[in-house]
């Protein structure tokens, strides 16, 4: 029972972990290449997949290897991920007008989940060294300390599916017809994920 109670806790922090604001506008961006739920759904769980692939391995490096990183490095992590979200909106922009011009396609169809597997793996940088600085704190056990972080990161995987799913809404294709409305909620998402990347970055850049 005091073994499964911090990892039933890892899974709800995990789930809710995904819905920080950071994480929630990069998807945004994301699954507005999509018309298809199941496509949006997938980019969810590559999101979630990269997101655990790095707090796992940083985890191994510093709870397993006992690998440490110098005082105020990790803020260099968070100052990437703001860089990060500053060009995936560029890109959403960039990409969408491209297309546009090239083919007059409105969605990405790609069934390639490449993109957001790889923002996963940037975004599991972002509060990656508190995280488990807290889990070495009140977990003494190396075994039940990653077992901690790879339940949060399942937890985050689940959670970044269904944000994924809701934000994927709008784009279905009961609505991908009417392209005012799908410019708007494009250069809307991606000027979101502009701007929030740029207070991320000037925030965290020393």
């Amino acid at each position: 029972m005091e073994f499964s109670f911090p990892l039933l806790f890892a899974a709800v922090v995990g789930f809710g972990h995904a819905f920080e604001a950071d994480h929630l506008v990069a998807v945004s961006s994301i699954v507005t290449r999509r018309d298809k739920l199941a496509l949006a759904v997938k980019d969810g769980i590559y999101w979630g997949a990269g997101h655990t692939s790095t707090i796992v391995l940083i985890g191994l490096l510093i709870i397993v290897g006992r690998v440490t990183f110098p005082d105020g490095y990790f803020s260099y992590f968070e100052a990437a991920v703001g860089l990060m979200l500053v060009a995936l909106g560029a890109w959403r922009l960039y990409n969408y007008f491209r297309t546009r011009r090239q083919n007059g396609e409105l969605m990405d169809a790609a069934d390639s989940h490449h993109l957001a597997y790889g923002v996963g793996l940037v975004h599991g940088l972002a509060g990656s060294g508190a995280m488990i600085l807290l889990v070495m704190t009140e977990i003494q056990s190396n075994f039940s300390s990653m077992m901690y972080l790879l339940i949060f990161g399942i937890g985050s995987i689940a959670g970044m599916l269904v944000a994924a799913g809701i934000f994927s809404l709008p784009f279905s294709r009961r609505i991908t017809g009417n392209q005012s409305l799908q410019l708007g909620l494009i250069v809307a998402s991606s000027l979101l994920c502009i701007g929030y990347g740029a207070f991320v970055f000037l925030e965290n850049w020393p």
